[in-house]
């Protein structure tokens, strides 16, 4: 990978107000390019707003639509990757909790969330691919909030040469502070293990339901030490510059690499007799 200057947007987006969250996108998507930012990650489902109740069948969209157009169109126009979430409408009408990564040369891709969470299961289908993506000199994956849980899906993501992660979550209840500590206890597992970078955010402000989202947005590098936070309830932007150096030092080192003395072939041999 080469250095780079990634945003991380914390704000509020309300469920299906999908006008005025494109408005607001609008607006953090430039001041994160005026700030040098090649990539601007937002949180889940940020253009049609989180929610699990049935309304969001109603705004759920096909990709390509109009509303990824429309992220085309202020990507190319920005010059910047942007990567938004939506509720995706599939061909066969079951929806997804999508996060796209909209390139300014005009491509665009599409993650849908694997592991979905209890309570959406009545919503949100689960998808099935564990795509990367490769923009700005660097290979990429995400994972969208619950998906986090599963380290699994981390070493499958790295050992297909992930370089970083993004982690847009939509994750309730508590403070930006008391979030904090609970991204404490995995996140940084998922950085040191794979010897990979971690960027993750979350909204503010309220779902349908009347739970409340801590702001929280933080990156984490390849040792699994914290080099930003933000924590706000209000709108912001995390500002983070990660240096190819700080993978480099780790990948380099005999000790410190652990990925590359992993035994795979032992693993799945333990699995099969324990199911046996």
């Amino acid at each position: 990978m080469k250095d780079i200057r990634i945003a991380a947007a914390v704000s509020t987006f309300p469920p299906l107000r999908i006008q005025e969250n494109m408005e607001r996108m609008e607006r953090m998507v430039r001041d994160a390019r005026a700030r040098g930012a090649e990539i601007v990650c937002f949180p889940e489902m940020n253009i049609t707003g989180y929610t699990s109740v049935p309304e969001i069948r109603m705004v759920a969209e096909a990709i390509p639509g109009p509303l990824s157009d429309r992220l085309l169109r202020m990507a190319e126009a920005e010059q910047i990757v942007i990567l938004a979430g939506m509720a995706e409408k599939a061909p066969d009408d079951r929806v997804y909790a999508s996060h796209l990564v909209v390139c300014p040369e005009g491509d665009v891709s599409v993650y849908r969330k694997l592991h979905v969470a209890p309570p959406e299961k009545e919503i949100f289908a689960p998808g099935s691919d564990i795509p990367l993506f490769d923009a700005c000199g660097m290979r990429f994956g995400i994972q969208l909030c619950y998906d986090a849980h599963f380290p699994e899906l981390t070493t499958l993501m790295t050992q297909k040469g992930a370089d970083l992660i993004f982690f847009p979550h939509a994750s309730p209840r508590g403070t930006p502070e008391e979030k904090y500590r609970s991204w404490r206890r995995h996140l940084p597992a998922r950085a040191y293990d794979n010897s990979i970078f971690v960027v993750a955010c979350n909204p503010t402000g309220k779902t349908l339901n009347g739970i409340d989202f801590p702001g929280i947005a933080l990156a984490i590098d390849p040792s699994g030490n914290i080099m930003e936070t933000l924590l706000t309830d209000r709108e912001g932007l995390l500002i983070v510059d990660l240096p190819a150096r700080a993978l480099d030092r780790v990948r380099n080192h005999k000790m410190r690499f652990f990925f590359p003395n992993r035994r795979p072939n032992l693993y799945a041999r333990a699995g099969d007799d324990s199911s046996s």
